[in-house]
């Protein structure tokens, strides 16, 4: 049966890298294989569904499908780009400042996808390439991301799991070493793009006369968005306090942003359909695999592998996850990976290792930076990647590995050092 199971995860995992289906078909498939071959059944299926993180997502997949309404991430936008003088090397890291921030707020996906628009609108009054910019910009949603719970999937999916480590565990143990690499990131990125960067006089006068305000649709509905997203934001940073679920904290907000905007039929049946639901699905469909993985065994004999491997020494297992996360996130999507690994590092801590800590840091640095390494590695690079495609503008795999996978490198590399002082010293 484990063989079975075996050879039914891994073709599943090859069907979501080959993009031939959509991976939500691909996971949903192979859930239901499973448990059609007896593996578990439906209770117990639903028992390794983590609810808390779909919450989470829905949940703030509704506030900033409401906010998204107000103009708000426009204007944040032009405001920027006013504030650079519209010189166009202060507007590539501005922006992505900007979307580094969002990411850490919101998921990256939704952060690209509010971005992209107002950036080629910009480099377009500009006549500018807008490829240094985007490309600038798939690497800070990755790197601003990994700085807090809410800030890319398998953060969620961490901080779901691992019920110690609070929304405010993540950004003191994370936010420092985010921060450092994306300064040395954006100011690596400013140095190679300098000579692309160039515009007239005339072209940012224009620019600079831009009404920011005018992208501003409904104050109102602003200011009341603003409220809810700060009552959430407050929700997370007390959860050690409070012990509400980050998951009821983001529906709650969801809700209460739906409400404060009229409740309309037509407006919540338009938001339900800005919420991704193939993600969601998605997700469901992982979590049921890999709990097919964990019924088996499978997952058990992996972690005594890695055990064997490291003798289970904190600090060489610690290291092992940071690199084999981000090798591997590199050119698979991120989700499953930490799926899988989730239940794998649990196991090694009933196997006797007892700070379990380093690991789980080592875990989230490797996968979420790790996006940055090829066009695949994250949901938010082929999002970009298909924005620019719909304007004209190719985005290659090549062109993305040659920038993306050295500054990968080189943030793991920073992390390890990070991670090693900070944790196994």
């Amino acid at each position: 049966m484990e063989v079975l199971v075996g050879i039914v995860f891994v073709l599943m995992y090859v069907v979501i890298v080959s993009e031939k289906i959509h991976r939500t078909i691909a996971a949903m498939l192979g859930a239901t294989i499973m448990m059609l071959m007896g593996v578990m059944t439906q209770e117990t299926a639903l028992h390794h569904v983590d609810f808390n993180t779909l919450g989470l997502l829905v949940g703030m997949m509704i506030l900033v499908g409401v906010t998204g309404h107000t103009g708000l991430f426009d204007y944040v936008a032009i405001k920027a780009a006013k504030l650079a003088k519209a010189e166009p090397r202060r507007i590539l890291i501005y922006l992505a400042i900007i979307t580094a921030v969002f990411s850490a707020f919101l998921d990256n996906v939704t952060t690209v996808l509010l971005m992209v628009p107002v950036t080629f609108s910009i480099t377009q009054k500009l006549h500018l390439k807008p490829n240094a910019f985007l490309l600038t910009q798939i690497i800070a949603s990755n790197v601003g991301g990994t700085a807090t719970l809410i800030g890319d999937p398998p953060n969620i999916m961490i901080g779901s799991a691992v019920k110690q480590l609070t929304f405010m565990s993540f950004i003191e143990n994370l936010a420092p070493i985010v921060f450092f690499n994306l300064v040395v990131v954006l100011a690596i990125v400013a140095f190679v793009y300098r000579k692309g960067l160039h515009t007239t006089p005339e072209l940012q006068a224009e620019l600079m006369q831009m009404d920011e305000k005018k992208a501003l649709k409904n104050r109102g509905l602003l200011m009341r968005c603003l409220l809810v997203l700060s009552l959430v934001i407050l929700g997370f940073f007390t959860h050690s306090i409070t012990h509400i679920e980050s998951s009821m904290i983001a529906l709650a907000g969801g809700f209460l942003i739906l409400l404060l905007a009229g409740g309309s039929h037509h407006l919540v049946e338009s938001t339900m359909k800005s919420v991704e639901w193939a993600t969601i699905f998605f997700f469901i469909g992982l979590f049921i695999a890999v709990g097919g993985l964990v019924e088996t065994g499978i997952i058990r004999d992996l972690a005594l592998k890695a055990m064997h491997i490291t003798n289970g020494d904190v600090t060489a297992t610690a290291l092992l996850i940071l690199w084999l996360s981000a090798l591997v996130s590199s050119v698979l999507d991120n989700i499953p990976f930490v799926a899988t690994m989730i239940p794998l590092i649990q196991d090694m801590g009933t196997m006797g290792i007892t700070n379990l800590e380093p690991i789980w840091w080592s875990l989230a640095l490797g996968a979420c930076l790790g996006g940055n390494g090829t066009l695949v590695g994250a949901s938010a690079n082929l999002i970009v990647a298909g924005l620019a495609a719909e304007r004209g503008v190719k985005i290659t795999f090549i062109r993305f590995f040659k920038i993306g996978f050295p500054l990968m490198l080189l943030t793991i590399v920073l992390s390890t050092v990070y991670v090693y002082i900070r944790y196994l010293m």
